[in-house]
């Protein structure tokens, strides 16, 4: 009996050695210089064949590339017109500082027009009639319809962040309570708004929603609300849904005797909940809670349905006035790729910050 024993020890043993090798061996050739700059290699020929293939459909199509266009769409310098409003005459032209003061009579009375230098050709006693341009110059920089869809979409998934993340703990507190009108409400929930499409909820929230609670403030005498906010409702109450699992996972990976342990010394359920076992949930769920606010950026993406000039919409239209498709389409998904990026440093910097305390 003893021989068997130490016959399958041995065994054992040899077999733990056999691994052992093997394991070395493979990270040496991960370790190898010759298979590391190779497989550099084999990405850079991927990327290569990435990029053939776009130019290869540009030439396919005859397209033409346009980029010295692209940074108008950013910011640019606005030209402002004058426009006579009615039948009249040129008054006075009258010198202010480095500006000059033309007023303009006509039937609708008189009024004057304050512009620069260089700008007008009229002299006193010109008349005028309605559209006649009475001057025209460049004004100062405007953002670009890339960067104010860039800011709309910035701003909604920020509010909506929050609001998701509040929505989010406190469903997956009411998740995991033993109160069942807690636990059947984000229940219920969870089923009905992970069962249906963002796209019509945000069609429920704006147009059945909305219309009820705009016409209600607008009764009361209260300005109705801005679409972007049925907007940031829609997202936040999709992007809650799914929190309130991921922050459910979290909780349940807490050792139920830390919630007894707090239960015992006097705490409430949600006192224990927010001072015991919240924190150290906090680690386990960081990296599902960036996939789901990277997907919320994505998300908003769909409120051009509802007609919010976000990313989306703005580069829609843009490519409509321009017919830039290739630049605008690759500009718009290079800013979706820097802003979900920057979120996911963000959150590994937050990781490496939790693992060390």
């Amino acid at each position: 009996m003893n021989q068997g024993r130490q016959k399958t020890s041995s065994a054992g043993l040899f077999s733990k050695a056999i691994n052992m090798e093997q394991n070395i061996s493979n990270i040496k050739r991960l370790s190898n210089p010759i298979a590391y700059i190779l497989s550099v290699c084999g990405f850079l020929v991927l990327l290569f064949m990435v990029i053939g293939s776009v130019y290869y459909a540009t030439v396919a199509v005859d397209y033409q590339w346009r980029w010295f266009k692209v940074p108008k769409y950013f910011m640019y310098k606005s030209t402002i017109t004058l426009y006579a409003e009615g039948y009249g005459e040129i008054d006075t032209i009258a010198a202010n500082k480095d500006k000059y003061d033309i007023t303009v009579t006509t039937d609708a009375g008189e009024r004057t027009y304050t512009v620069p230098e260089g700008t007008f050709d009229w002299i006193e006693g010109d008349m005028v009639a309605p559209g006649d341009i009475i001057a025209s110059y460049e004004g100062g920089w405007q953002p670009g319809i890339l960067a104010k869809g860039l800011w709309v979409t910035l701003k909604i998934s920020f509010i909506a962040t929050i609001f998701g993340i509040l929505l989010g703990i406190i469903g997956g507190v009411a998740r995991v309570s033993n109160t069942p009108v807690l636990k059947w409400s984000a229940m219920a929930y969870v089923e009905v708004i992970r069962g249906s499409p963002l796209l019509v909820q945000i069609m429920i929230f704006y147009f059945v929603l909305g219309t009820t609670m705009n016409k209600i403030l607008m009764m009361n005498g209260i300005p109705k609300l801005d679409a972007e906010w049925y907007g940031i409702m829609a997202l936040s109450v999709f992007t809650g849904a799914y929190v309130v699992e991921i922050v459910r996972a979290g909780i349940e990976a807490i050792h139920p005797g830390q919630v007894e342990a707090a239960r015992s010394s006097g705490m409430t359920y949600f006192q224990c909940m927010f001072h015991i076992i919240l924190p150290q949930a906090l680690k386990t769920i960081l990296p599902p809670l960036a996939g789901q606010f990277i997907n919320l950026i994505k998300d908003s993406s769909l409120l051009g349905m509802i007609s919010i000039r976000e990313l989306t919409k703005a580069t829609r239209e843009g490519i409509t006035t321009s017919l830039q498709t290739f630049e605008l389409w690759i500009l718009c998904a290079i800013l979706y790729l820097l802003m979900t990026f920057t979120l996911s440093m963000c959150v590994q910097y937050l990781e490496r910050r939790t693992a060390t305390k």
